[in-house]
């Protein structure tokens, strides 16, 4: 029987390399989304300019997605090796992939979330790895969607709980420094909190997937232990070899 992701331990894994890693892992979050910021002040009330910001913003979250997989792989040995721009530019080749699945990944969950709520949680869930699954497997962008949903099997609820888990800090944090930026001033303040705040939770959002994958990938291939024992910051279990790799069931 496959074992179970232990949901504390993975928790406590995320936290644990967020405050361990925070030198890099900040840095590189508020180079991304610095031009996100910028343009956001300088938007304003325009509607070209808004639909602008969103687009590089979700440019910037996918950059930021594979740079923080790519830092928490190269980081498995306890080691981490690599500087903050080597993380970021790492990531640059698996851009298009990451922008095609979150786009399709987006137009699914949001479709779902919109219709009738649980397809949108259920398809958010079983599509929470396809990021990793990118970065690093290489499998394409249609078979990261399969190899997710096989990554996620039967331990749905536990991962589940900890994408709401952190979706709820996340939000939360977001919302207030925001809002502190918003009384300093509209669109400066707006611009100066957006950029504060996403570059204080990118890193956990990016690292939840990141270490879910991690973590299953060792459960159900690796026969690693489901939560590693933060005290000694250990490696992640061994993660398979570069290239597509066969759908578990």
């Amino acid at each position: 029987m496959t074992p179970k992701l232990d949901t504390a331990g993975t928790l406590e894994r995320i936290f644990e390399m967020y405050s361990r890693q925070f030198g890099v892992l900040l840095p590189a979050a508020l180079i991304i989304y610095l031009p996100v910021g910028i343009l956001q002040i300088v938007a304003g009330g325009s509607l070209i300019l808004l639909l602008l910001v969103s687009i590089l913003a979700l440019v910037a979250a996918t950059l930021f997605q594979g740079a923080v997989v790519q830092a928490v792989r190269d980081m498995q040995d306890g080691q981490r090796d690599f500087s903050v721009g080597e993380i970021i530019s790492s990531a640059v080749p698996f851009i298009a992939p990451l922008l095609g699945a979150g786009i399709l990944a987006g137009l699914g969950i949001g479709l779902g979330l919109v219709l009738f709520i649980i397809p949108g949680l259920f398809l958010l869930t079983i599509w929470s790895l396809v990021a990793p699954v990118i970065v690093v497997e290489k499998p394409g962008v249609f078979p990261a969607f399969g190899r997710s949903r096989a990554l996620v099997k039967d331990n749905g609820w536990r991962v589940f709980g900890v994408l709401i888990v952190m979706f709820l800090i996340t939000i939360v944090a977001q919302q207030v420094l925001i809002a502190i930026g918003m009384g300093v001033g509209d669109d400066v303040g707006r611009g100066v909190g957006y950029l504060i705040a996403v570059t204080i939770t990118a890193p956990l959002q990016a690292l939840t997937a990141a270490i879910l994958y991690f973590t299953l990938v060792g459960l159900k291939e690796g026969g690693a232990p489901a939560a590693p024992a933060p005290a000694a910051d250990p490696p992640f279990p061994p993660v398979p070899p570069s290239g597509p790799s066969p759908f578990g069931q």
